[in-house]
């Protein structure tokens, strides 16, 4: 693997380190090997043994031996590959945070390596599957009401990636995920929304939506958001502020069914049903949600 030269004055510290920790580890490690009956292998077998079962698919096994050609050659000449390796490796394994560990100590002892990018990329990818669940790496699953969580972490790695590296091969894929994200936090306050108005919180879904409008306005879920906000203004008797609402849906959306063929806002009900005295007594046929003018 061809990598970039550290600075020299971090070189020089880890070759010192390497220089006065090697023998102290060797018996160590020789120690526990005694007492254990474990054969400890040459770093280049383990490397080889390591790469064959990534090939055959055989991640775990892959996983044992990278893990072990880190614990006893830690200075040695596969140690850098051997770390990228095992991002890919537990990531492949199943194991995410794993993964996301893995890259998080690549990044912080080969902070000028050519493969940064990569290491960068897939701490991303780790983070972004972690929330979702690993179901959702191999189906359609709806994850719009999820907590978003680590989603945040897995937006700021991308963003780092895209600003550090824009000409990196994984920017592009980082980008649509960036987006990805982006609507599926849209898409989590618009549920958070959406149960405060089965609830009658008006005042709490009218904050949801408004947050989709200002912090997500290049998400499909704005449009949903202004029929909500419009509803909730016009149930808490903000009329001028219902107009307003309705007028930038009516410039953006004009073919939302929540206006009529003047571009006015109707009013919606959003399937529940009047709780009212007045729906009680006449058995809901009257007291809903009218149009107004």
């Amino acid at each position: 693997m061809t990598r970039r030269s550290l600075p020299q004055s971090e070189g020089s510290i880890q070759r010192t380190a390497g220089r006065i920790l090697a023998p102290v580890l060797t018996a160590l490690l020789l120690a526990g090997c005694a007492s254990t009956g474990e054969e400890t292998l040459p770093e280049e077998e383990y490397y080889e043994q390591a790469r064959s079962s990534m090939n055959a698919g055989n991640f775990e096994s892959a996983q044992q031996n990278l893990e072990a050609l880190e614990t006893y050659y830690p200075f040695g000449r596969y140690a850098e590959q051997a770390q990228l390796d095992l991002i890919y490796a537990r990531y492949q394994n199943l194991d995410l945070q794993g993964a996301r560990s893995a890259a998080d100590r690549f990044l912080r002892l080969n902070p000028q390596s050519e493969n940064a990018d990569y290491a960068l990329y897939m701490r991303g990818i780790a983070s972004y599957y972690m929330d979702l669940g690993l179901a959702a790496r191999y189906f359609p699953i709806e994850v719009d009401a999820r907590d978003p969580g680590q989603q945040l972490q897995a937006f700021e790695d991308f963003s780092q990636l895209v600003s550090r590296y824009p000409e990196s091969q994984y920017t592009a894929d980082a980008r649509q995920r960036m987006i990805a994200i982006r609507n599926r936090m849209a898409g989590q306050e618009l549920a958070a929304a959406q149960y405060y108005i089965k609830r009658e919180a008006y005042i709490a879904a009218l904050n949801r939506a408004r947050t989709v409008v200002e912090e997500y306005n290049r998400t499909p879920a704005v449009e949903e958001a202004l029929v909500i906000m419009a509803e909730m203004y016009a149930r808490l008797g903000l009329k001028q502020e219902r107009e307003d609402t309705a007028r930038v849906l009516a410039e953006n959306y004009p073919d939302n069914p929540a206006l009529d063929d003047d571009g006015r806002f109707i009013r919606q009900t959003f399937g529940i049903r009047d709780r009212s005295l007045a729906s009680v007594l006449t058995f809901g046929l009257m007291g809903g949600p009218e149009e107004e003018e």
